[in-house]
């Protein structure tokens, strides 16, 4: 089902940035439907909406704005998994390890029962167990019982909730397949936000790409829209930060604020940080105890002159 018209020109839907990321905190047990018009055969779907244009360049009047809105079925036969490992180039597995990781760092500061994992496995439907996605990199909250030893989320199983976060990393082999077909599945699955991020722009000139960074987000009506493209800065507002594409957009990183002058550490970072700022004490620490040695040493040459001096006096006399 599909509707949309440029007869009467409107904003562009990804010009208030700052207002969606009020971050609607929603029921993530709660997975809100539509029925699907003129399929009796799915019992429900959901509703995505997107821009065929390149987004926030666009004046309110431009006629090339076309707003698309679109039912998509749950339980596609070509969303089915593949139960075999897919080989990932090395510069991929790289930015997935390293988007990871801040994920992780950001996870333990905040103290939160989240599970960040990668290609985890996301099912929705339990008469199609088969049908469902698995992001290169996702943020759960609250974490399923299992832990980070769960081999999948099935979101009909207790305590196994839809991502706050899904990310994407656009691959060169099947770029439509990250533009098009990721945010229809989910959207499907309930995913609170999703990143795509293409680092070599290999996206395809369709919708308006390719883009950099792409964020999508539930609105008030919980429907899926894309609330950014384009080069970055962009702010998560299921993160409450700041996406940045660094190093001539190669790789993907998060911040505290808009000018990126706080980055989130990874880990490893962390703890590299601590080590430098522990050297850097024990470094200030010996150098107050040099400056103390001086100090007695000095103090101690001075009494030794007084008292040579006190000994010439007492000889003349």
């Amino acid at each position: 089902m599909a509707e949309g018209g440029s007869a009467t020109p409107e904003a562009c839907p990804f010009a208030g940035l700052d207002g969606h990321a009020k971050c609607h905190r929603r029921d993530r047990d709660r997975r809100e439907t539509k029925p699907s018009d003129g399929c009796p055969a799915r019992t429900a779907a959901t509703v995505l909406e997107s821009s065929r244009v390149v987004p926030c360049v666009m004046a309110a009047s431009n006629p090339r704005l076309v707003k698309l809105r679109y039912v998509v079925a749950r339980d596609k036969d070509e969303w089915t998994l593949s139960e075999g490992t897919v080989p990932e180039a090395h510069p991929h597995r790289q930015r997935t390890y390293e988007i990871q990781q801040q994920l992780e760092g950001w996870r333990a500061r905040s103290a939160r029962s989240m599970l960040v994992g990668a290609n985890l496995a996301i099912r929705w439907d339990r008469h199609h167990p088969s049908v469902g996605v698995d992001p290169d990199v996702l943020v759960v909250e609250p974490a399923p019982p299992e832990g980070a030893s769960v081999a999948s989320l099935r979101l009909w199983e207790p305590g196994h909730v839809p991502p706050l976060l899904a990310i994407e990393i656009v691959s060169g082999n099947h770029p439509y397949k990250d533009y098009v077909t990721a945010p229809d599945k989910y959207a499907a699955c309930g995913t609170f936000e999703l990143w795509i991020f293409d680092p070599d722009l290999e996206g395809p000139r369709a919708q308006g790409g390719p883009f950099r960074l792409q964020i999508w987000g539930r609105d008030e009506s919980d429907e899926l829209k894309r609330i950014y493209g384009g080069p970055g800065p962009a702010r998560s507002g299921a993160l409450g930060a700041w996406v940045f594409a660094v190093d001539e957009g190669r790789r993907l990183r998060i911040a505290d604020d808009q000018e990126g002058t706080s980055w989130w550490l990874t880990p490893m970072e962390e703890e590299r940080r601590g080590r430098e700022e522990e050297r850097r004490g024990r470094e200030e620490e010996r150098r107050g105890r040099e400056e103390e040695r001086k100090a007695k040493e000095a103090a101690l040459a001075r009494i030794t002159e007084l008292e040579a001096k006190l000994a010439r006096r007492k000889r003349r006399r």
